[in-house]
């Protein structure tokens, strides 16, 4: 038992020293075309299996996802009654396959996004092998931020969007029949979720651009009156409803998020002159440069 336990070890020993070897041999995780294929083809085999199954799930449970699909329409008071207890002014299905294809695509939406952490992983670990160990960082920000402030504005899209669809639907003539096909709605719905929830991205996407070096605060600050005018007509168009309230409130979010990107960008421009500093910070125009400070620095900086 002791020789089996000994042999155990020397080959638990001789394993980890070969897996270190070959992390020395390629640090970054770089592997053939035909690697990187195998990789794709199993991660994508991977999620579109936990899709499925999330769409398995869904049809199960398909009455009670639909009436969350279209809940905002029964909350939308059209001419004077509830959109979903009245004929007309109602849903409808038109060919004789639509109840079955409403389900699936219900089915299929409902699981994209809560199996989204499981495909998102796939994504990430296909992708994470090619980065840095800093572009890794950089990378896990961006993706813990994005999901919440997705959701975040999703969430909120789902909740005002009955005030949209009451005007919408209300602007039709009176003694006009409205019969919007789930197509239509479903559309509307999901142009709601995906339409809030890239506003809300926009920070993360100046934060990213001034991690790249191409948004410095100094442009940031230029541009701000434009950004924030931007801002409130995006906010109008994606909101149908010409409520006032619900526009102020989605564009005073988006505001306040741009102004966390820019404070979070003008202390990473503080750190980025903190480390780099340069040589002709300070220098009038029309002064000439300290030639020898500039080039010992550019000295420091190649020896480093």
């Amino acid at each position: 038992m002791a020789d089996k336990g000994s042999a155990f070890e020397g080959a638990r020993i001789v394993g980890q020293r070969y897996v270190r070897a070959k992390s020395r041999e390629n640090p970054d995780g770089r592997m053939p075309l035909m690697d990187h294929l195998r990789e794709l083809r199993n991660r994508l085999l991977k999620a579109i299996i936990v899709i499925a199954i999330g769409m398995g799930i869904a049809l199960y449970y398909s009455n009670p996802t639909i009436q969350w699909v279209i809940r905002p329409f029964c909350s939308a008071t059209i001419n004077g009654h509830s959109g979903c207890h009245i004929v007309g002014d109602s849903l409808v299905a038109n060919g004789v396959f639509d109840p079955l294809f409403i389900r699936i695509k219900v089915a299929f939406f409902i699981a994209l996004i809560v199996t989204c952490p499981v495909w998102l992983y796939q994504l990430w670990a296909f992708i994470a092998p090619g980065l840095y160990s800093r572009e890794k960082r950089w990378a896990y920000m961006f993706t813990g931020t994005a999901v919440p402030l997705f959701v975040g504005g999703a969430f909120l899209a789902y909740y005002v969007m009955g005030r949209g669809l009451h005007y919408l639907l209300g602007l039709a003539p009176h003694g006009v029949l409205v019969l919007p096909s789930f197509d239509t709605y479903l559309g509307y719905f999901t142009g709601m979720l995906l339409g809030f929830g890239i506003a809300f991205e926009l920070p993360l996407v100046l934060a990213m651009l001034n991690i790249a070096g191409i948004l410095t605060h100094e442009r940031f600050r230029k541009w701000r009156k434009a950004l924030i005018f931007g801002v409130f007509v995006f906010a109008g168009m994606v909101n149908p409803s010409p409520d006032p309230w619900t526009m102020l409130i989605f564009g005073g979010l988006c505001v306040g998020l741009v102004e966390i990107a820019e404070v979070f960008v003008y202390f990473n421009d503080k750190r980025r002159a903190r480390l780099n500093p340069d040589p002709y910070a300070g220098l009038a125009d029309d002064e000439l440069s300290p030639i020898d400070d500039v080039e010992r620095v550019d000295a420091d900086s190649s020896h480093s």
